[in-house]
């Protein structure tokens, strides 16, 4: 089956109606009373904030990761609108830096040994993006940053249209040849904030992947606020009230072991991909699973634990700002591990930061970033400054939840210092800047 590119049939749009339900976001869903009393169900290295109401004193919990939302509910029409979109304000991310060209393929994985935990009776369904180093880009268009339904809700669900603005396209060439020259390709695996899209990921995982990675951005669908499959089908949030963030993790870490065990398909020439789609010449030989390594933001971040515990395979992780839930912490990990927070958060007031640092035994480094906030290591960081006069989001607003830092500085110190992380402990390329600090990244500060 060759890749097409999706379209928009009013029937789709209905389908994917009528598959999700009511397609309104909600913060507070997964809110319990032991929550709300300020109690955190996931035990003593957890602080109070979990799957919930946001909580200004514990900024970096993952109930602050939709800050950017306006909650505004959204309408089955104004999925159809996308069709219009184009002359409004274009956002843009920053390109990536590394010497080679992108190239990006989406799959559809279904897991039939599993069920989905959101939605009895249906089989867990996953969408990945691949990003990878890529070789005769002429003809591949660009990746958009998410895919026309699930954009229009994403635009909607932030308070603007689609004919206000378009989102970016991205440095991803669809179905681009992969520049086998490079031989087998580490692997790195992306998973994001609570509710969050894998797409908020795309300016560190473009930027990995032209610097040789296989990097695959994985949705965890009905926990996600928009996953468009294909035939335009939308899948939403949701994710049952009650939820514990412990448990949230625990589906992420099997999601994350699924989709190790489809790139093992691939690289033994085969094609996980429900539908058989097209994949890109030269994936089958370029993809490594003995050097695996998986960072995350936020609830992502946290879920690098879990995953790492779960699956051996994994072979480094680096978690960007994220609490850790349940008893992952409080389990020795001989495995590299990075820790790298904003400006305010670490391990010296987050105590689920301390536990896990007392149980990482093998490399270990912890890092903080001055000037950065909580959702500065997300591509929010560059889209919400560029929409705020649409949204009338004050510059006030923007420092609170973005920190002081220039989101072109914040993107390039995080490239710069997880590319040393895994060029160190997936290629054995030692790089000085994790030894200590540097006149030439003052921001960035060791936790001894």
């Amino acid at each position: 089956m060759k890749y097409r590119r999706p379209h928009h049939r009013r029937r789709g749009i209905a389908r994917a109606v009528g598959s999700a339900g009511v397609l309104a976001l909600a913060l507070g869903v997964g809110m319990t009373p032991a929550m709300a009393a300020g109690k955190s169900p996931d035990g003593p290295a957890a602080t109070k904030a979990a799957v919930g109401q946001p909580d200004p004193n514990t900024p970096w919990a993952p109930a602050n990761d939709e800050l950017p939302l306006r909650q505004k509910a959204v309408q089955p029409q104004a999925l159809t609108s996308a069709r219009t979109a184009g002359s409004g304000l274009q956002l843009t991310i920053p390109a990536p830096t590394g010497q080679h060209s992108v190239g990006m393929v989406g799959l559809h994985l279904v897991d039939k040994s599993r069920t989905d935990p959101y939605v009895p009776g249906t089989k867990r369904e996953l969408m990945v993006s691949l990003w990878y180093p890529a070789t005769a880009t002429s003809g591949h268009y660009q990746a958009p940053w998410l895919p026309s339904v699930s954009g229009a809700h994403f635009i909607t669900g932030h308070g603007m249209s689609p004919q206000q603005v378009t989102l970016p396209k991205t440095a991803g060439h669809v179905l681009a040849p992969v520049k086998t020259s490079l031989g087998k390709l580490p692997v790195l695996l992306y998973s994001s904030g609570l509710h969050s899209d894998r797409a908020v990921g795309t300016a560190l995982a473009q930027d990995l992947a032209s610097r040789g990675y296989l990097v695959v951005t994985v949705d965890h669908t009905h926990d996600a606020s928009e996953v468009q499959f294909p035939g335009n089908r939308l899948e939403v949030n949701r994710m049952p009230s009650g939820t514990h963030s412990s448990d949230t993790l625990k589906v992420r870490a099997a999601d994350i072991k699924f989709v190790i065990n489809a790139l093992g398909k691939i690289s033994s020439g085969g094609n996980p991909d429900a539908g058989h789609a097209t994949l890109p010449s030269g994936l089958s030989k370029s993809v490594d699973t003995s050097r695996i390594g998986m960072f995350g933001w936020s609830l992502g971040g946290a879920a690098v634990a879990n995953a790492m515990q779960l699956d051996k395979r994994i072979d480094a992780g680096a978690n960007l700002d994220g609490q850790f839930f349940g008893t992952a912490p409080s389990k020795d990990l001989d495995r590299p591990f990075m820790l790298f927070s904003s400006g305010n958060h670490n391990r010296n007031n987050d105590s689920s930061w301390r536990t896990m640092w007392s149980h990482l035994k093998g490399y270990r480094v912890d890092i903080k970033l001055k000037g950065a906030a909580h959702l500065s290591f997300s591509d929010y960081e560059y889209l919400v400054p560029q929409w705020a006069g649409l949204t009338g989001t004050s510059q006030a607003t923007i420092q609170q939840q973005y920190g002081t830092i220039a989101p072109n500085r914040a993107a390039q110190i995080q490239r710069v210092y997880l590319a040393a992380f895994f060029d160190q402990k997936l290629r054995s390329k030692h790089n000085t800047l994790l030894d200590g600090p540097t006149n030439k990244y003052p921001e960035i500060s060791f936790v001894r």
